[in-house]
């Protein structure tokens, strides 16, 4: 099965028989047998025919969609599940004090853990580099987490950890890129331009799950509920950030893989370009193939979100204990 990545912009992806096309200015520039999609990706100014949104929807083929410099706007909706007990839980479990704190809690430890095994793996692989202070520094906060009883006051836990951790990324950057730290909103660097996009991408992987299985995308309780805000997917991909974009972005820019020229500045901002866009889509979708171990079982990351998100579905319904994703 094939994730389809459409980023040509002014393409047009149409339903031709038994097959899934792409053309532009009337020539085929990509085709492929329909039943062998799993998931499409829509860059831009990308058009789309009424056949193929209904193939796609009929087929349950999650759609998203992003602007063209990778924020995500939103996806095709099929029918609604009709996990109706679970979206009843789950409104039920946000009424509840003690579980939105003790479920920030194992949340906010699985991304503080995951930094931690990052800064310990690099100075492993590295051992002209000494973060024994950070690390030292993420312990303490680590322990100062089990103490907190409110969701804001484990948000300043978390919020201390990751500066520090991003301290310490900047330090991992090999190449001539600067990094002033982490600008979650309107990148003016590259770095953060890469992260940003990263993070847009696997957000949208983790909406459609929770989609596809029952909950609402929308209903978090480590980030505060707002009015168009994903919160729910927000929560569950924290503990995916380190292993699967901050080192997909390490390894890009240390590799080479995209270099200072593969961006463009719009507005104060910096994107990337559009060859940039393809490079990085095709090593993301590499690493979400990767196969790793866990749980005894192998399977690859984008198997392991889903995963870790029916585990949060029994979390709900059935009061289990949730254990986020911890890398190794």
């Amino acid at each position: 099965m094939a994730c389809l990545y459409i980023t040509e912009q002014g393409a047009k992806l149409k339903k031709e028989d038994k097959r899934i096309v792409i053309e532009k200015d009337e020539n085929i520039i990509f085709e492929i047998p329909d039943f062998k999609i799993e998931k499409v990706f829509i860059f831009g100014n990308v058009q789309i025919t009424t056949q193929a949104i209904k193939f796609l929807l009929t087929s349950g083929i999650d759609t998203s969609f992003f602007t063209v410099y990778g924020k995500f706007i939103g996806k095709l909706q099929p029918i609604e599940s009709k996990n109706v007990f679970l979206r009843i839980s789950q409104f039920e479990k946000y009424k509840s004090e003690e579980f939105k704190t003790e479920i920030s809690k194992k949340i906010v430890e699985g991304k503080i853990k995951n930094a931690k095994n990052s800064l310990l793996k690099y100075q492993r692989n590295h051992p002209e580099v000494d973060f024994s202070s950070h690390i030292e520094e993420i312990d303490r906060n680590l322990e100062e987490l089990k103490r907190k009883n409110s969701v804001n006051s484990i948000m300043g836990i978390e919020g201390r950890s990751s500066a520090i951790y991003f301290e310490c990324f900047g330090k991992m950057i090999l190449k001539n890129f600067s990094f002033p730290g982490r600008q979650p909103r309107n990148p003016k660097d590259p770095v953060n331009s890469l992260l940003s996009f990263g993070y847009s991408i696997l957000t949208s992987e983790v909406f459609s799950i929770l989609c596809a299985t029952g909950f609402d995308p929308y209903l978090g309780f480590l980030h505060s509920v707002d009015y168009g805000r994903p919160a729910l997917a927000l929560d569950l991909m924290e503990e995916f950030r380190q292993p699967l974009i901050d080192r997909l972005v390490l390894e890009i820019i240390n590799k080479e893989i995209i270099k200072e020229d593969g961006f463009k500045e719009e507005e104060d901002k910096i994107y990337l370009n559009e060859k940039s866009i393809k490079e990085f889509l095709g090593q993301y979708e590499r690493r979400m193939l990767t196969e790793i171990t866990y749980e005894e079982e192998k399977m690859n990351y984008r198997k392991l979100i889903y995963h870790q998100i029916k585990k949060f579905e029994k979390t709900i319904l059935e009061n289990a204990e949730y254990q986020p994703f911890e890398m190794k």
